[in-house]
This record gives structure tokens, C-alpha cells and sequence, in this order.
């Protein structure tokens, strides 16, 4: 990931009470300013978790991976832009605000083609006003000390 002040890190929970760990990125006016980017994209993973509802180390080395590649290939081509990321209750979703469907697609599938088959789902919604961002980061943003 970029500079870690784009970032901010909380616990929160899942409806039934177990740990979700919440990513969020506060860097987005860009995207969020174009009227373009109002279709939101959220990448699941799910695994076999702990009691706890958190991955094991090889598989969360294996999502990193996964971050990095997805990270790198919408660097390069910010058709998309990663927004927030959750972890835990056996499922860590990635969340992506894009202009085209078609594109991300593709995209994803470049990013991913040196994995083996993941085991991920894909739904997309059109979140024209990014209620979802607004509500993850009412619920879960740190404040940085200026």
C-alpha cells in the first residue's frame, strides 16, 4: 500500500459479534469528485477461519499478494480505486469504486492471471453517492493528528 497516512486501520464488528478488521483509505477525492466512478465493486474471499474469524498465516500471506497485484494493476490503469478492505468473520472483502464493469473485469482478471484459481465472488452495485465509503468511514475511521 501507499503512504499509511491514506490509510487508517480499526476493529469493529460483524452483526453477530466477531471481529472485523476495517481498512479505509481517505485519499479519494479524486475518484470520488468524477461523477464516473459510482459503481462500487466488492471482491470476496472466503476461508476457513479460527475462532477468531481470521485467516491463517499462509492464506493471509496469499491475500496480500492478491492486494498487491489488484493495488499495482489499478495504479497503472485507475479505471478503479480501492476504498476499503475487511477482514474477518472468515471473509475479507476488497471495495472498489469504477467506471466500467466491462473494465474492472478485465483488469482483475490481468492482475490475477499468475494466481491459481481463487476462490472469490463478485458483486457490483451502482453507489452513485458512495454510501458504503461514507458509512465505513463513519464507522471505523481513526483520525491522524495534524
Amino acid at each position: 500500500m501507499a503512504n499509511n497516512s491514506e490509510w487508517w486501520t480499526a476493529p469493529t464488528e460483524s452483526e453477530n459479534g466477531n471481529l472485523i478488521m476495517v481498512t479505509g483509505r481517505r485519499d479519494i477525492d479524486f475518484f470520488r469528485n468524477n461523477p464516473k466512478f459510482s459503481i462500487r465493486v466488492e471482491v470476496t474471499w472466503k476461508y476457513d477461519c479460527d475462532a477468531s474469524g481470521m485467516p491463517d498465516v499462509a492464506t493471509s500471506e496469499l491475500m496480500e499478494k492478491v492486494q498487491d497485484a489488484l493495488t499495482e494493476a489499478f495504479r497503472k490503469d485507475p479505471i478503479a480505486v480501492l476504498t476499503g478492505i475487511y477482514t474477518g468473520d472468515g471473509e475479507r472483502n476488497w471495495v472498489f469504486y469504477t467506471l466500467s464493469t466491462n473494465i474492472f473485469g478485465r483488469k482483475l482478471n490481468e492482475a490475477l492471471q499468475s494466481f491459481e484459481l481463487l476462490p472469490i465472488t463478485i458483486y457490483c452495485e451502482n453507489d452513485p453517492e458512495w454510501n458504503e465509503y461514507d458509512e465505513m468511514k463513519d464507522l471505523s475511521e481513526i483520525q491522524t493528528e495534524d
